[in-house]
């Protein structure tokens, strides 16, 4: 299996290339879901697979679909290899290009190589898989597995308060296809770990198994706004107090669950934001996450119990808000199996995993068998201009997608 290899100096300089596109004045990268340096990136990304011979499809979110079809049978389900090319604010130049990129590589090494699939192969770039302009995040995979109506998403307003639809116009990516026009027979993402533990253990390559449930919800918490020095304790009603109890709360589910949830507050806003004046309002972010439906479940009960508790303890109101929620994934377990043999027979250690992030994967694993492959972040950093992977590591986790894709799409 091992007896082929992608072409490394093409690969980096494409992640390189791709990762100069978006550049500000000052060098940072920003690559916003159907902004013009997301058109740029789209561009480049089109260019490059139709000069590898693929067909590309846009279907109507704006997800690209290239297409190698020159199979054994054409109109057989393919196998289905991507990821996103959408970055956060001041990203690093990994998360989500590496995936697409490797799946375009392995098919420009398998069609140079004059070999031919049993089936066909798709390389996929969704639209808006960080969900920093539009929310949800991974939109456009939700959308090709139906679990969005595409007329919703489309009509999706952003934090910029323009329009989906009309920005994917806008920027030459409003495609005609029907999202889940091709349902896949496999999905497989390759991704860099996002986490600390492939580097902790020095390990080359995770096999990921299962993808966390997410539950994000915003809690708004209106007190009374009084004088700091002259109002008693007893008698306050304290919105910043009450949304300090519920961070408090948080890291205790998190700790009583020995490792298995995580709970953050990532975002919070005092009203009046005065140094002298007792909060009326608190706005807060939270983020549970655990690979368990029925902890999650726990933790969210544990929650909403303790914020009603609060509210009649301190004299506050909390009026909560779902921002999404989805169910922990439980990847295919042949998939996964077959990522640890073909780690095995090109002499990579690995281990089986938990993706404590959201990805496409998640998504399409509702129509199709899907699983991940991971390799390591330096320092577990992602997000961040600080994100690298050592070129060694991609090439790898390339070479092994590389042999899974030959595995799954039947090429000899």
């Amino acid at each position: 299996m091992s007896d082929l290899s992608i072409d490394a100096d093409r690969l980096l300089g494409r992640i390189r290339a791709l990762g100069a596109i978006g550049r500000d004045g000052e060098g940072r990268l920003t690559r916003l879901a159907a902004s013009d340096a997301d058109r740029l990136g789209r561009d480049r990304f089109v260019a490059w697979a139709e000069g590898a011979g693929l067909r590309v499809a846009i279907d109507r979110i704006g997800n690209i679909l290239a297409i190698w079809d020159e199979a054994d049978d054409p109109d057989a389900a393919p196998l289905m290899l991507g990821s996103h090319i959408d970055t956060v604010i001041d990203a690093g130049i990994y998360d989500g290009c590496y995936g697409v990129l490797a799946g375009l590589e392995v098919v420009e090494t398998l069609k140079e190589a004059g070999v031919k699939p049993a089936r066909p192969i798709v390389v996929a770039a969704f639209t808006n898989e960080e969900g920093v302009r539009y929310a949800p995040d991974m939109m456009g995979s939700l959308v090709y597995a139906g679990g969005l109506g595409v007329e919703a998403a489309l009509a999706t307003v952003g934090a910029d308060s323009t329009v989906l639809g009309d920005e994917l116009a806008r920027i030459g990516y409003a495609g005609t296809a029907e999202p889940g026009f091709l349902t896949p027979q496999a999905y497989v993402e390759l991704h860099i770990e996002q986490g600390p533990v492939l580097e902790r253990d020095g390990i080359p390559l995770g096999a990921v198994e299962n993808l966390q449930g997410i539950s994000w919800q915003r809690l708004v918490i209106d007190g009374v706004a009084n004088h700091a020095g002259t109002t008693p304790t007893a008698m306050r009603r304290d919105a910043g107090l009450a949304a300090a109890r519920i961070i408090t709360l948080l890291r205790e589910i998190a700790v009583r669950s020995n490792g298995t949830t995580v709970a953050t507050v990532g975002a919070l806003s005092l009203e009046p934001n005065a140094i002298n004046v007792i909060p009326s309002r608190a706005v807060m972010t939270v983020d549970l996450r655990d690979p368990d439906e029925d902890r999650l479940k726990a933790a969210e009960a544990a929650l909403a119990t303790f914020v009603g508790e609060l509210a009649a303890s301190e004299g506050v109101s909390i009026a909560t808000e779902r921002l999404a929620r989805f169910e922990p994934v439980l990847f295919d377990a042949g998939i996964v199996a077959t990522i640890e043999d073909c780690a095995r027979a090109r002499g990579l250690a690995s281990r089986r995993m938990t993706s404590g992030a959201g990805h496409d994967a998640q998504m399409i694993a509702r129509i199709a068998p899907a699983a991940m492959i991971f390799v390591p972040s330096r320092d577990g950093i992602s997000h961040n201009p600080r994100e690298f992977t050592a070129e060694a590591d991609l090439v790898a986790g390339a070479n092994v997608l590389l042999d899974v894709a030959r595995r799954l799409a039947g090429v000899g």
